[in-house]
């Protein structure tokens, strides 16, 4: 049904063309194929930028390494940097220019380690206000550990 543009559309056209842009506004626009894909093709697996796919355990071991490369890497680059300012010194000179670097990072575990203590050894005295009538009861618990397989026994006391 074509229309003339010098004259305007009767009712009768312009219900019909109204039908006809309805119906092909409803037509389905997709297309599926059903054709079957291959289980799998020739082409070869493509390595991934970044670290490689690992287990957790791996992942885990490799992080410790990395953080004890970087570990030793300042302890080598410290005793480097000392030997290097010692030049050429004698060998008692020179054994106490490598051990330097290394007595500082173990004098910095020490305090460390120390100051772990001191913070699990700190003054626990609480103090309580209430006002109305308070029953507090404080209780220890004691464990006792024996054997190579053992078996844990808490006591109250």
């Amino acid at each position: 049904m074509e229309h003339n543009i010098d004259r305007p559309m009767s009712d009768v056209e312009a219900d019909a063309r109204a039908r006809q842009l309805i119906d092909s506004a409803y037509r389905p626009t997709s297309y599926r194929d059903d054709s079957p894909v291959p289980a799998y093709g020739p082409t070869p697996p493509v390595a991934q930028q970044g670290r490689p796919p690992m287990s957790q355990r791996a992942t885990d071991a490799s992080a410790l390494m990395l953080t004890g490369s970087v570990a030793a890497l300042s302890v080598g680059g410290a005793t480097s940097l000392v030997l290097y300012t010692l030049g050429n010194v004698d060998p008692t000179t020179l054994a106490v220019g490598a051990a330097g670097p290394v007595a500082l990072v173990l004098a910095v575990g020490s305090l460390l380690r120390s100051v772990g203590r001191a913070k699990a050894d700190a003054h626990t005295e609480h103090h309580h206000h209430y006002n109305g009538p308070v029953r507090q009861e404080s209780t220890t618990v004691s464990s006792t550990t024996k054997g190579l397989f053992a078996k844990n026994r808490n006591d109250v006391r």
